[in-house]
């Protein structure tokens, strides 16, 4: 069983992971790539609000701001994706019809997966039907933590087939996890089990995604994508919300992946707040001059 092999897998060295990280945040980018940078991470973010008071009117001025954020400059991509609870996914979904941008929805008793296997295999269904492009499960921690490995792997199991060809991005809520030896295991499970993309978090936990983290889960995709052939595609989410960070991420996704991935096909950023401040850079790269964030929709 593929579980066996991965419990021997070899320690991650989180000092050499670190040192690495810090190599690769250090490249200096110039203008002209830059621009490429910026405009390559809006078309990778999945603009996102996962808060108890969302209502449906907020969830269509975010999608409206989805689908306008650059009205005044004709030419640059639309984010990937809308990301919303469940209950907003129909609304979400009127509202961005035509526009080419996807709907993602949480699911599986976002964000603390503790639910009843029914409960949250009947909640994928219901996005699905409900008209979800994506779905965004999340892991059961308390299990993976518990050492009951053959659980976690059988839960995404069971979703992805339930999702059928609807995109699988598995959150492993890596703030929980604790060390990076568990974020590789998890990943791992994940891939193995039918993911289609990993995720790092819910950003409902702190930390979220960070550098050390997201570099350990690239390794688990391009270790994967050796052994087996298939691309696996990586959302790091929560905390992210400088153009700078998105810049310095597509550089390790580079190094370590390839060009492949400097794509929405396999990589997202998930953001609330990253699409301002990307376009206020692109601004600035273009004229020279900032503008100010009270010119760009908070929501």
């Amino acid at each position: 069983m593929f579980l066996d092999k991965l419990l021997y897998a070899k320690p991650i060295d989180q000092i050499g992971a670190q040192e690495r990280v810090t190599r690769l945040f250090s490249r200096s980018i110039k203008k002209d790539s830059k621009v490429q940078a910026l405009h390559l991470a809006l078309s990778m973010i999945d603009l996102t609000t996962l808060e108890g008071k969302d209502s449906p009117g907020k969830v269509k001025q975010l999608c409206y701001k989805a689908s306008h954020l650059h009205d005044s400059f004709p030419g640059l991509p639309n984010v990937a994706a809308i990301c919303v609870y469940p209950t907003m996914v129909a609304i979400a979904k009127k509202a961005l019809a035509g526009t080419g941008i996807k709907v993602a929805s949480v699911a599986t008793a976002f964000p603390s997966g503790m639910a009843d296997m029914h409960a949250k295999l009947d909640e994928v269904k219901s996005v699905i039907d409900a008209g979800a492009d994506e779905v965004d499960m999340v892991i059961s921690r308390g299990k993976f933590l518990r050492g009951d490995y053959q659980y976690v792997s059988d839960e995404i199991a069971q979703v992805k087939d339930a999702c059928g060809e609807t995109h699988l991005k598995v959150i492993l809520e890596t703030g929980e996890l604790v060390t990076l030896d568990n974020v590789r295991l998890a990943s791992d499970i994940a891939m193995e089990s039918g993911a289609d993309f990993i995720k790092t978090s819910t950003g409902k936990v702190s930390p979220a995604a960070t550098p050390p983290v997201v570099l350990t889960m690239l390794e688990a995709i391009r270790d994967f994508q050796t052994k087996t052939g298939k691309k696996i595609g990586m959302k790091p989410a929560g905390g992210i919300g400088q153009a700078k960070q998105a810049i310095q991420y597509l550089v390790m996704i580079k190094e370590t992946l390839g060009h492949d991935w400097l794509s929405p096909d396999l990589f997202r950023f998930g953001a609330s707040s990253l699409a301002n401040d990307v376009l206020m850079q692109i601004v600035k790269q273009t004229t020279g001059q900032y503008q100010s964030k009270d010119y760009f929709s908070i929501d």
